[in-house]
């Protein structure tokens, strides 16, 4: 069931017996590098990066385990169940658990689908448990549901505690904090490419509440086919975890003629932003993504997200508005309108810098080394010059 929903995400058109060829031979190269020792962890973060992804639920069933480093012991644990009498987080999961029916497959058995919600609770309520300095926030849900759906409770549980503890694990502070600083990149890496559509939102006075649950739950709150919420997820987990923030920015990209077409008004702006295509080309967008984090990495763009730290926090002052994704309201507007004097003699410094498109398995490479540098916490990387400086070793090659 699984498998015929996400294999096959976001398949090139450039006839259908040539991309039976090349699937053929991703397949046969994802299994070479699964069957020698040590496991070729680099090779797999290249597929799952490159066209396609790792095409099947059956084959994301033993790479991500490897993505993430988890080691075969924790993968045979059972999960133990969680007392939920007095649990401080149960009432606000079960509330976002019973708001999910969405991200269920269309069709599926209500008593098969109110399994499943049983199970992500107390995957939910198991991690927390096992690691108290995590605070759930809303959305959190919606990254876990995935991988209940594509790898099951077990696997999921080990997976899942995994990733809260390293590419999650700044939205689980007990503020917004850090998830506010990944946040402060979206506008730097837009001014990069763009500088008149990052003018435009500027003018605008729109901020970035607007990609609040597109990064907060790796898209997969606002996105309504499954098959495309799978292929970027083996593209996020094979990369750095800053990496749905450029993906984020991509999106804003793409959608230039749009956004500069709408009202300059924060209101209009932030509305066109937060509805999000789903007719989006995932493939060329996780390319350029891909591209602009070789061009652009996190180290070079660190002070300028410092930057917008004054700027933004005021956007974030109410959480609440930007976690119901409702329009940033007039009191928000009038604290943004006090920064713009500041925010344009910054722009008018800046100047955008043009760099040479590397090969795309140069790209390949270069994003499977940084991904292996995950580390406890994306917001870390401003402070330090590289990502490989930034990151400890791990244990990726047993």
């Amino acid at each position: 069931m699984r498998n015929s929903r996400s294999s096959g995400a976001s398949s090139p058109v450039n006839g259908k017996q040539d991309w039976d060829t090349r699937r053929k031979r991703k397949i046969a190269d994802i299994t070479q590098a699964l069957s020698v020792s040590p496991v070729d962890v680099a090779a797999l973060r290249r597929m799952a990066i490159s066209e396609g992804g790792l095409l099947t639920d059956e084959i994301r069933c033993q790479v991500w385990p490897r993505l993430l480093n988890v080691p075969q012991e924790i993968l045979d644990q059972e999960p133990e169940k969680v007392e939920r009498e007095n649990n401080k987080d149960y009432n606000q999961v079960l509330l976002d658990v019973q708001r999910s029916l969405r991200r269920f497959p269309p069709g599926m058995p209500d008593e098969q689908r109110e399994g499943l919600q049983e199970e992500l609770i107390d995957i939910i309520l198991l991690v927390l448990k096992r690691n108290p300095q995590l605070h759930y926030y809303q959305g959190y849900h919606d990254i876990v549901v995935t991988f209940l759906l594509v790898l099951g409770e077990r696997l999921a549980t080990a997976l899942v505690e995994k990733l809260s503890t390293h590419h999650l694990r700044d939205f689980m502070d007990p503020t917004m904090d850090n998830t506010k600083h990944i946040l402060n990149y979206l506008m730097p890496i837009i001014e990069r490419v763009n500088p008149e559509v990052h003018d435009f939102m500027q003018q605008a006075e729109v901020g970035t509440v607007f990609a609040l649950s597109w990064l907060i739950t790796w898209f997969g709150h606002v996105l309504s086919d499954f098959r495309h919420v799978v292929r970027l997820y083996d593209f996020f987990l094979a990369c750095h975890p800053l990496m749905p923030i450029y993906f984020a920015a991509v999106i804003v990209l793409y959608r230039e003629e749009e956004v500069l077409d709408c009202e300059c008004d924060m209101a209009m702006v932030h509305h066109l932003l937060s509805q999000i295509p789903q007719d989006l080309p995932y493939e060329t967008l996780i390319s350029r993504a891909g591209d602009l984090f070789v061009q652009f990495p996190p180290s070079e763009l660190a002070k300028e997200a410092a930057s917008h730290e004054n700027m933004a926090s005021s956007t974030f002052k109410d959480f609440d508005l930007a976690s119901t994704q409702q329009r940033p309201d007039s009191v928000l507007r009038r604290r943004r309108r006090q920064k713009q004097a500041a925010l344009e003699s910054a722009a008018a410094a800046s100047s955008s810098v043009a760099v040479a498109q590397p090969s795309a398995a140069r790209r390949f490479v270069r994003l499977a080394v940084m991904g292996l540098t995950v580390a406890l916490g994306a917001a870390a990387l401003a402070v330090v010059n590289t990502a490989l400086e930034w990151a400890p070793k791990l244990d990726l090659f047993p």
